[in-house]
């Protein structure tokens, strides 16, 4: 065989593969991820209406508002797969109307701009020259006092990888919901970026139509899959006595997950940053922040790294926080995972086992409050159920955890380079 014959049965045969692979799995796949926030500020007002006229100035609703803490009120983001077009296609999601959004909202291809020529980025790693100074001090479990072995430290002079790596480590496991993947349809986008109402609910029947999505990519959503309530915080006490921490139970959430972070005056004068978290295992708490599996749920009930639903109050230990210069508190209720397919997958389904479609709706609801407020005092001062002790002189979203949570990632490409 020569050289050319040879090349082209390879080509040939490569291209098959290509044909192959890409028949393979569900003609299209469908994702949903519902987020509920809330927090709560001095100077805030709890009816929402900060976030509906920051709504109004930024033009309306944006993808990715599910992720992370998301703005106050309800957060919707959407995803769409068409196997025969991967590069995108625009679609429509009929909706019941109890989403009080109209019939239906419109998927449009992501198609991420390519950047611009002559454009840099610019290179953010700090001088490797320059030692790092400072400290993180971990610290876990609900109770009135720290336990033996706390905190555990991670020094940043030390610049020791490993240390770094197993610090960070986390029990957390996410299924794969909404990511904005180039050439899949988002909601909400450009073309339609209407707000998700704070009475918007998603129960009834749903369809997903579009060039290449099958007719019967149709679904129904029932309450235990629906938004699921805010997050109602309630601290009482100071950081050097303790603060007891309480919260309204929510019907439907499997799970729950606090964690507080803030910073300090350490030794010789670096800043020294403290978490601490409700679980009974140290865990950082990046990735709990999130959803999480039903698997990993069940795993994590078993570990007590998360609460389980009939907790409704921790306490974080006394003289934590008591020298930080202001902590927050974050808080995450799990949902359920509504995982549809067409036909329903069997019980014991064979390993080549092909659906035609498959949706999954992710949910979680989050909360963040200043960590020491006596809300109960506040409330009583103000004459409200709510932190507005004073009123607002101007309307801001809250601070995300990326903000104050240092994403382990960028931190140890930061100390150790790209």
């Amino acid at each position: 065989m020569n050289n050319a014959l040879r090349t082209a049965v390879v080509l040939a045969m490569a291209a098959a593969t290509a044909v192959h692979a890409q028949s393979r799995g569900p003609a299209a796949q469908y994702w949903v991820d519902l987020s509920t926030s809330n927090f709560s500020m001095p100077g805030m007002p709890e009816d929402g209406a900060a976030a509906g006229l920051l709504g109004g100035l930024m033009g309306g609703n944006s993808f990715g508002g599910s992720m992370g803490m998301g703005a106050r009120g309800k957060s919707m983001d959407t995803e769409l797969y068409v196997r025969a077009h991967p590069s995108g296609v625009e679609g429509t999601h009929a909706i019941p109307g109890g989403m009080s959004m109209g019939p239906s909202l419109l998927l449009v291809p992501n198609r991420p701009q390519p950047a611009e020529r002559g454009t840099t980025t610019r290179d953010e790693t700090p001088d490797r020259g320059d030692k790092p100074k400072g400290r993180i001090l971990l610290y876990w479990g609900c109770g009135d006092t720290i336990r033996p072995g706390q905190p555990k430290v991670l020094d940043f002079a030390k610049q020791d990888y490993a240390e770094f790596a197993q610090f960070f480590a986390s029990h957390g496991g996410a299924s794969k919901g909404v990511q904005g993947r180039p050439g899949h349809s988002l909601w909400p986008n450009e073309r339609d970026n209407k707000r998700v109402p704070d009475n918007a609910s998603l129960e009834g029947e749903h369809a997903v139509s579009g060039d290449g999505v099958p007719a019967t990519l149709k679904f129904n959503v029932g309450a235990p899959y629906d938004f699921l309530p805010k997050v109602q915080l309630t601290t009482r006490g100071a950081p050097k006595d303790g603060v007891q921490v309480s919260w309204t139970g929510m019907q439907h959430a499997k799970g729950y997950f606090l964690h507080a972070q803030g910073a300090a005056e350490g030794q010789g004068g670096a800043q020294d940053m403290i978490f601490w978290s409700s679980s009974e295992k140290p865990d950082n708490g990046w990735s709990l922040m999130t959803y999480q599996s039903p698997a990993q749920i069940t795993k994590l009930l078993q570990q007590k790294v998360i609460l389980p639903p009939s907790t409704v109050d921790c306490k974080v230990p006394k003289g934590i926080f008591d020298k930080a210069e202001g902590a927050m508190l974050n808080m995450i209720a799990y949902g359920n995972e509504l995982n549809v397919s067409h036909p329903p997958r069997p019980e014991k389904a064979p390993a080549n086992w092909q659906p035609d479609w498959t949706a999954r709706v992710r949910i979680k609801s989050t909360g963040m409050t200043m960590l020491g407020m006596d809300e109960s005092r506040e409330a009583q001062r103000s004459g409200r159920g709510s932190v507005t002790a004073n009123e607002p002189e101007g309307n801001a979203a809250p601070p995300s955890l990326q903000d104050v949570v240092p994403n382990p990632v960028k931190l140890l490409k930061g100390l150790f380079g790209n």
